[in-house]
């Protein structure tokens, strides 16, 4: 057992989804060792449940008002948190990590030096279909811990030399954080900002068994603009690669698969997903980019046209 416990912050960056922060509360207040703070990087009142009392909640919560858009938000709460905690602990506001979580990260940086950042084991992925159910990842969170005979036992690390961290559950020792921010030139979607933050940050970076949960990749109806996704899954890998956060075979590797999948399901596209918006979006990237002017900011001029039905 580690007999001096870091200090931990977890920070949650969320925009109008008040009810899924809600979700993910008693997960957090589950855990074994709980946080020394959880941070909410926000827009406004409105992206919090408006009737908790957070002066008189069980865990030291601080909510830190931003801009919208995810680099600055997380910019925001990093500001707010690192200088004060030996780790920072990212959750998406719809993860719901193992109580085990907290725990589990401090004694996997305490156990491997060399280690830098680390995501974790995903039971499942919302992101990868219509998304999870709150209630649906609960469960499958509730079983994995029961199933845990020894959960104290040390972490294993189970992939390493990665090029980034998976956003939704990645952590950090603060030290090797430092100065450094994620990059507020990705904005909206701020595709692949956790592979290029992380990519930045010395030392190893791992997935490991410390950090177990689901992802819930809630979604509201159907993908309204997938222009503007389009348009960076091929601009923000390229700009990465040019500014030397991603090597060239996995930026090409990216761009080339996200453009195969939306023209192969264009034509029988997922209900949740704007496939014909996304390729059009890629379209205007490659274009953008052969006539040597692209830039992950011009997604904002990019205008997907209204959908049928």
């Amino acid at each position: 057992m580690l007999t001096d416990q870091p200090r931990i912050a977890v920070v949650i960056c969320s925009l109008g989804r008040p009810e899924i922060v809600r979700s993910l509360l008693p997960h957090l207040l589950a855990q074994t060792s709980p946080p020394r703070e959880i941070v909410f990087a926000v827009t406004g009142p409105a992206d919090l449940p408006a009737d908790i009392d957070w002066a008189g909640f069980p865990v030291p919560v601080r909510v830190i008002t931003s801009p919208k858009g995810l680099c600055v938000q997380r910019n925001r709460g990093l500001d707010a948190a690192v200088d004060e905690n030996d780790i920072i602990v990212f959750f998406d506001d719809d993860f719901v990590p193992s109580r085990f979580a907290l725990e589990r990260i401090a004694r996997a940086f305490a156990l491997f030096p060399k280690v830098s950042g680390l995501t974790g084991r995903v039971l499942a992925d919302g992101v990868c279909s219509g998304g999870i159910e709150a209630e649906a990842a609960a469960r499958m969170v509730a079983d994995w811990d029961a199933d845990q005979t020894d959960p104290g036992a040390d972490p294993k690390i189970l992939a390493s030399g990665l090029v980034g961290l998976y956003g939704c559950n990645m952590a950090f020792r603060t030290s090797a954080i430092g100065g450094l921010r994620f990059d507020e030139r990705l904005p909206l979607y701020s595709w692949l900002e956790d592979v290029d933050f992380a990519s930045r940050v010395p030392g190893e970076k791992v997935r490991s068994d410390a950090l177990v949960g689901v992802h819930c990749g809630v979604k509201a109806g159907r993908e309204r603009n997938g222009r503007l996704l389009g348009y960076s899954q091929i601009a923000n890998p390229y700009y990465l690669f040019r500014k030397g956060s991603v090597p060239l075979a996995f930026a090409l590797r990216l761009g080339l698969r996200n453009t195969a999948a939306n023209h192969l399901r264009a034509a029988r596209p997922e209900d949740w997903i704007d496939r014909r918006g996304r390729m059009r979006g890629n379209w205007a990237a490659i274009t953008d980019i052969l006539r040597g002017r692209s830039a992950p900011e011009r997604v904002l001029n990019q205008v997907a046209p209204p959908q049928a039905g």
